[in-house]
């Protein structure tokens, strides 16, 4: 038994024929960069997150830095964020100009309320705040609103891995400035390519982040801005709208079953299990455990054994890449001492919509033999 930690093929067995229908009636269209499937998808986005504003991009990681602009953020400028994370959250800072500063995490691995207050406290000229709904966990937003309002600094969510997340009855997005999605393909909502969007509540802002993406176009021809080119194009746009996002929601009802029968059926004590925060409100992108530091290669191997592929997220802090460090001493605020830890202990167990009751057990069943 091969179990993969996302089954691509099935679900181009689910989805082919709406895909192809969709993909054949944007060829049809004549219409193929920013047409109505883009503003239609943006539309369906907005709907979806409880959102005023959406706007299409071409991937995750400049929805970010569009973000970041949007606001006003740029050379100069400090951004409070997570090391434990994909290294665009940190490399869009870098794009937009500004300077990362990084501090600790909490016990479910997302940016700790208590190390970002002491942060902004010790720290000058931090002007935003980036936490990262890790795992499809959402990070304490109520929390870090407070120390956002407190220090009169922007929210900006990374919600990449967390499409549709809630925490306490509160959606992403809701709280933030600005929340940032990835449609990269192992996301729960991808394309067959890349894509990203920001949902925004200010129309203003919105305006601005479309005119950013297009070159910092306002009208035909017409730059008033340095922007991107970072446009969600016509075919990714339409197979989200009319293919993906309409399953979304079983997508998620199906994760959150499979992260219930592995918290209810992991039983080696060598194997610490994160439920996270609120289960009913996570999307579980990921299901992280943790193993000890010095038996995680042993652990891999173990279920690589068993046919079964695991992932490492994320096994190097974003301020420990040697393209932060060469570029001097990364800022940190106070310690990394859990984010060091989830870097070296945590492995992730295969979770997609599409495994079967036999192909979960099997997971269970490798995990508890496992002799730690």
């Amino acid at each position: 038994m091969q179990i993969l930690a996302n089954d691509f093929t099935k679900l181009w067995q689910d989805c082919q024929d709406d895909y192809i229908a969709a993909v054949a009636a944007v060829g049809a269209s004549g219409w193929y960069i920013l047409g109505r499937e883009v503003s239609g998808f943006e539309d369906a986005l907005s709907a979806y997150c409880v959102s005023p504003f959406s706007v299409g991009c071409a991937n995750g990681m400049d929805a970010l830095e569009i973000a970041l602009r949007v606001l006003g953020i740029g050379p100069g400028d400090k951004v409070l964020t997570t090391p434990l994370s994909a290294f665009a959250t940190g490399l869009a800072i870098l794009r937009a100009g500004a300077e990362p500063v990084y501090c600790d995490v909490d016990e479910h691995g997302a940016l700790d309320p208590d190390a970002a207050a002491k942060a902004l406290d010790s720290m000058n000229g931090i002007r935003a705040i980036i936490p990262v709904h890790l795992y499809g966990h959402m990070a304490d937003i109520a929390a870090l609103s407070a120390v956002a309002d407190q220090y009169n600094v922007p929210i900006i969510e990374d919600a990449a891995q967390a499409i549709g997340a809630s925490r306490n009855g509160v959606r992403v997005g809701a709280q933030g400035r600005i929340a940032c999605f990835s449609f990269y393909p192992t996301k729960n909502l991808g394309v067959v390519g890349d894509g990203g969007a920001l949902i925004v509540s200010d129309e203003q802002q919105a305006t601005a982040a479309r005119a950013l993406r297009n070159y910092g176009q306002t009208e035909k021809y017409v730059h008033d801005t340095i922007g991107l080119n970072s446009r969600l194009d016509e075919l990714h746009a339409a197979t989200l709208n009319h293919v993906f996002l309409p399953k979304l929601d079983g997508w998620l009802t199906a994760r959150r079953r499979i992260a219930r029968a592995y918290l209810d059926g992991i039983t080696n004590p060598n194997v610490s299990l994160l439920p996270g925060p609120d289960h009913d409100g996570s999307v579980w992108h990921l299901f992280p455990v943790l193993v000890k530091a010095d038996r995680r290669d042993n652990f891999l191997a173990h279920l690589q054994a068993d046919g079964i592929q695991v992932g490492l997220h994320y096994p190097i802090l974003i301020s420990d890449q040697r393209a932060m460090t060469d570029r001097g001493s990364p800022l940190v605020s106070g310690s990394l001492e859990q984010a060091r830890q989830f870097a070296t202990q945590e492995a992730s167990l295969p979770i997609h919509p599409y495994l079967t009751d036999d192909e979960i057990g099997h997971v269970i069943s490798s995990v508890n033999k496992w002799a730690g």
